[in-house]
């Protein structure tokens, strides 16, 4: 006969963790942090099978990939949140192949067909043709590395890509807190992931625009959630906007975000308010998305 009774244990509720959506200005404090760092730096006990301490692996073609976790920490709360880029040792070109990417030695990219197209302006520095990832992971370091002088023809920007390729992130790691480094406007967002009738929700940062600290003042004097705004903007030639102005047009276009976002201060997130999560229509008005 069995004999199962007991006391009750008594029942531990864990912190709950308060997502957040919306711009906040943030400095790096860690960049693939260890298991000793995320409990020293972040505040996190790590499992002994963590995987989170597990940044290289392989594409589906067998080719070396890495992740790249910098860890941010938001000004005014301390909040942290982790900013994600995905680096692949394979060169990046076009869906059909016609073109490839360029990178030269100031992080900056363009497309062309063949080196023979590139433009003028592009040639004046070192140049090769970039790969998976650089191009997301360099316009981070711009901003990023903001006490820089992109203009200066003696600046260099060039991350040594072998031994980065085999999990070396020690360049990386010393350049938090040192004097090329500025705090930076990043974009905290919600990912939503259906799957079998479940509806999943995870903390994200934006990881394709960053901004200058100052810029976060002007979100909060103009309104860039109204569409007729964001019109406006898109009438502009792209030489004529201002940063933070090319920061919405890209992000709110075609090609922009995929995930819930709000263009104003970093706020609690609330479900429904993203139309994914709640499962509630858009108004042909609302400007919100």
């Amino acid at each position: 006969m069995s004999n199962i009774g007991g006391k009750l244990k008594e029942q531990t509720q864990l912190p709950e963790f308060t997502k957040k959506v919306g711009l906040f200005e943030a400095k790096v404090i860690a960049v693939n942090p260890t298991a000793e760092e995320y409990k020293d730096l972040l505040d996190i006990e790590l499992k002994e099978d963590s995987k989170a301490v597990e940044y290289l692996g392989e594409n589906l073609e067998g080719k070396t990939k890495l992740r790249l976790d910098f860890w941010l920490k938001e000004i005014k709360s301390g909040d942290k949140f982790k900013l994600t880029f995905f680096l692949e040792n394979k060169e990046k070109e076009n869906k059909d192949g016609t073109k490839k990417q360029y990178i030269n030695a100031v992080g900056t990219t363009t497309w062309a067909e063949d080196a023979d197209s590139l433009p003028d302006w592009f040639t004046k520095r070192d140049y090769r043709v970039a790969f998976i990832g650089e191009d997301e992971l360099y316009n981070f370091l711009r901003t990023w590395l903001g006490n820089l002088d992109y203009r200066d023809a003696e600046t260099t920007l060039q991350l040594d890509w072998k031994p980065l390729m085999k999990g070396n992130v020690k360049d990386l790691k010393n350049l938090v807190g040192g004097a090329l480094t500025t705090n930076i406007v990043a974009m905290a967002t919600i990912k939503t992931v259906v799957k079998e009738d479940q509806t999943r929700e995870y903390q994200g940062v934006y990881n394709k625009g960053f901004l200058p600290s100052y810029s976060l003042k002007s979100f909060r004097l103009v309104n860039y959630t109204d569409s007729k705004v964001v019109e406006k903007l898109r009438s502009k030639k792209p030489k004529d906007l201002k940063p933070h102005e090319r920061f919405v047009v890209n992000i709110t276009g075609e090609y922009g975000c995929k995930d819930f976002f709000v263009l104003k201060d970093l706020r609690d997130y609330n479900a429904g308010d993203n139309f994914v999560a709640s499962d509630k229509a858009i108004a042909d008005d609302d400007s919100t998305y």
